[in-house]
């Protein structure tokens, strides 16, 4: 076993001493700070220490990244420090201080939405499959024929069969799998208002209870509203007032103004009613006006809000300049994702896919993955013989060809800058290649390299295109842009200081 002492004795120095540590947690791989003044902490003579591999900053956290040894090397750090260690949602609470307005509310977006992205790549894989078996006509399973007569196209081109429509045992898989996708998508509103219920720190089962008043069996399904006759809608009747029966299968933005709503009233209720009491009437007084609120107020101002959104987006997306929109989104996500504006696409995303049905934004991200992944494969290729920084820079190319960039953007490419601008033009071609095609993702999936899983089947081809380009275009630009110094002063200190480097 590795001894850490003097390299954590070294941090705790140069990061400012153990008064400069506000709080401090560790993840799989890296140490996470939240320090009372960060530019006490020394970047330079962190770097040095050897068993640093890379820092960087997101989210009001001052990040360490160690390794998979990082459990051994923070329980020396806490030792010496005498800084005990914190849950990582304490250190993210203690790291809103060092966040302005705008980076706090996509924090909120990113803990309301991160528990249930799980859920929703399962979603997004099982929709892709089912596409398989259900949408693609092969012509070697022969002609579709019903009622005993062949079926043609308007074109008159014969309708081949699908895998359903051949085999009993595929068909009803295609059924059953069809129970957890609807339980993903049309109860969607359940998981985002739980999550707001659990980031908010009220009662989780009130959260719940709320999501399932908005998609109850007893409503009218939000997909049927289109084709009902509005004297056919059902409504609750109250003498003096009526109140549409409408639930928001799918929908995103009700469901957060409600969670939001009940959440506060709860936190609310819970500073003036006594505390002997509050079982019984905290949880009544909260729930109920919230429910009624979220059917006559919040859920149509936010179905009209949500259906601006996607109708914008998809406008943008549908547009004879639907390309500019597509490069200008593939080049400009990776600086989102340092800002963490990016969280607001999942919003988005969902809220296309409850619309239209699929999402063209998702394989744009999954491209943007692969790109700055296909940059730090550059870095890789150019660096090579430099084995500290292949400790950073191998797992986090893996890691980016896989859906997650942060260790790749801050631990590599930021650092060189050119790389992570070669990345942003490789991720603006591929996106709008994929957008000019209207390349479409099935839902929110899995990122990079198995992000075509998401995809709709009849854009696999396209796609695979687009991931060429996205790993091309970077990997080449990168070597150019180190080759004629082009965003390139880091790289030169660098090598200036350690002249073997890539020889």
């Amino acid at each position: 076993m590795a001894d850490y002492k003097q390299d954590a004795k070294q941090l705790l120095e140069d990061i400012g001493g153990p008064e400069n540590i506000s709080a401090v947690s560790h993840c799989a791989t890296r140490m996470r700070f939240v320090l009372n003044d960060a530019s006490k902490a020394d970047v330079k003579k962190i770097e040095d220490i050897p068993a640093v591999k890379g820092t960087f900053t997101q989210a009001g956290q001052f990040q360490v990244i160690i390794g998979n040894d990082v459990a051994t090397f923070y329980n020396e750090f806490s030792k010496i420090s005498g800084k005990e260690g914190v849950s990582k949602d304490e250190v993210k609470a203690a790291s809103k201080q060092n966040q302005n307005p705008i980076q706090r509310a996509m924090s909120v977006l990113a803990e309301i939405f991160s528990p249930i992205i799980p859920a929703i790549v399962v979603g997004g894989l099982i929709l892709g499959f089912r596409n398989i078996l259900e949408g693609v006509p092969m012509e070697s399973l022969g002609q579709l024929v019903v009622d005993g007569a062949a079926q043609f196209t308007n074109a008159g081109a014969p309708i081949y069969n699908t895998i359903v429509d051949v085999s009993q045992f595929w068909n009803g898989v295609n059924s059953f799998l069809w129970l957890i996708g609807e339980a993903i998508f049309h109860f969607l509103p359940v998981g985002i208002t739980w999550s707001i219920a659990k980031k908010m720190g009220t009662t989780q089962i009130l959260g719940i209870v709320l999501g399932i008043t908005l998609v109850s069996p007893q409503l009218l399904n939000a997909y049927a509203v289109a084709e009902t006759a509005a004297a056919d809608i059902p409504f609750w009747d109250f003498g003096f007032f009526q109140i549409d029966m409408i639930g928001y299968q799918a929908q995103v933005i009700p469901a957060m103004l409600a969670g939001f709503l009940l959440a506060y009233l709860e936190l609310g209720l819970r500073k003036v009613i006594p505390q002997a009491v509050s079982m019984i009437f905290v949880p009544f007084f909260a729930l109920v006006p919230t429910v009624l609120i979220a059917h006559t107020v919040l859920g149509p101002i936010g179905w009209i809000i949500g259906g601006w959104i996607s109708s914008l987006v998809y406008a943008g997306l549908g547009s004879s300049v639907n390309w500019l929109f597509g490069a200008l989104f593939g080049f400009l996500y990776s600086p989102l994702v340092i800002t963490g504006l990016h969280h607001m696409s999942n919003a988005i995303d969902l809220q296309l896919i409850a619309d239209y049905g699929g999402t063209n934004l998702w394989p744009m991200i999954a491209l943007s993955n692969i790109a700055q992944g296909s940059a730090v494969l550059a870095i890789i290729f150019l660096h090579r013989g430099d084995k500290k920084e292949e400790q950073v820079s191998i797992p986090a190319a893996i890691s980016c060809y896989l859906g997650v960039t942060e260790p790749a953007m801050f631990g590599i490419n930021i650092k060189y800058v050119y790389p992570f601008v070669a990345a942003m033009i490789g991720s603006g071609l591929a996106g709008m290649v994929s957008t000019i095609f209207n390349v479409t993702a099935n839902s929110i999936g899995v990122g990079g390299l198995p992000g075509i899983l998401s995809i709709q089947n009849q854009y696999w081809f396209v796609f695979i295109i687009c991931m060429v380009i996205a790993i091309v275009v970077p990997f080449a630009l990168t070597v150019v842009f180190r080759k004629y110094n082009i965003f390139n002063k880091s790289d030169q200190a660098i090598e200036a200081s350690q002249p073997e480097l890539g020889q």
